[in-house]
């Protein structure tokens, strides 16, 4: 396993390095730069020119490319062009509570699709399947934004129960209870994104295993139903979940941005939109690199996985 574990790090250096330079001219080709954003009546030509030069922006895009990789090795992500602030510092504010609101959401999402998954499956065709299924496709239909705005009518505007945006109450105390309250609404738009897909996932895992043979000699010796589907079919269906986790990070990044937008979270999503409505190079490639990292780590750990919950996976 720790040779296994080595090998993939070391092939995903390469991918990583494609990543970098994808990342780099996608961000750099893009329409604009931080100075258009700097344009004014009173600015002339000549000070625009000034401008990119102080920023390096004049420079050929090979040249552009390798200063930030020469620095990127170094943990040096560069200076925000809109705040002038250390781009790495802003990333370590932001990604605290990222990671809590992905996190919790992904706990809420699987703790509500794995149950309704396998009761779905073990009733197949019955009103508690037709049930969890429709609640499946809500999940997955309606969009993060609608969602988000009709919780924050009903919850924030007429009940007045919850707050509508932020992390903390201003003037508060600013303690757990304040921010507990503060993630309610956003983790349930995550959560809600996550079950919907998950309960499609487990309820298909468990059918296949359900109809093993293996499972019907556990139940002609004479085990009980509940140890039969805990114990053994959930077990083995555990693959497919693991497999469906490792794919909901990446996703569960990118829905973080525009539920982040919509609850003004301090997050790494809502750094994402204002970067990009800046034209902040630096702090979006900085971004980009992190989210593959986040997705090359989830896939390592999937992996990782398979052989603790299956000991039928071998990796050599």
């Amino acid at each position: 396993m720790f040779n296994y574990i080595i090998r993939r790090i070391l092939i995903a250096i390469p991918i990583l390095l494609g990543i970098t330079i994808i990342d780099f001219l996608i961000v750099n080709m893009a329409p604009g730069n931080p100075v258009d954003m700097m344009v004014s009546p009173n600015v002339t030509g000549a000070a625009l020119e000034l401008k990119k030069a102080a920023l390096g922006l004049n420079q050929p895009l090979y040249v552009q490319y390798w200063h930030w990789l020469v620095n990127i090795l170094q943990l040096n992500f560069g200076y925000s062009m809109t705040t002038y602030q250390p781009v790495g510092d802003m990333l370590a504010q932001r990604i605290g509570p990222t990671m809590l609101l992905m996190g919790l959401s992904l706990i809420v999402g699987l703790l509500i699709a794995v149950p309704l998954g396998i009761v779905s499956a073990t009733h197949q065709n019955s009103t508690l399947d037709y049930v969890a299924t429709g609640g499946a496709f809500f999940g997955v239909s309606i969009p993060n934004f609608f969602l988000g705005l009709g919780l924050i009518y009903i919850f924030a505007v007429r009940l007045k129960v919850l707050p509508s945006s932020g992390m903390f109450t201003l003037g508060g105390n600013n303690g757990i209870a304040d921010t507990a309250a503060h993630l309610v609404l956003p983790v349930i738009v995550l959560a809600v994104q996550i079950a919907g897909q998950d309960i499609r996932y487990v309820r298909s895992g468990m059918l296949e295993i359900l109809g093993q043979d293996y499972l019907r000699t556990a139940r002609a010796k004479g085990l009980k139903e509940s140890v039969v589907i805990n114990r053994h079919a959930l077990r083995n269906a555990l693959i497919t979940i693991i497999t469906v986790i490792g794919m909901q990070i990446p996703l569960l990044f990118g829905g973080a941005v525009i539920t982040e937008q919509i609850f003004a979270w301090p997050g790494i999503g809502q750094l994402t939109i204002d970067s990009i409505s800046g034209r902040d190079y630096p702090t979006l490639m900085a971004i980009n690199l992190i989210a593959a990292v986040m997705v090359l780590a989830a896939n390592l750990l999937t992996d990782i996985m398979y052989s603790v919950v299956d000991p039928r996976v071998k990796y050599n």
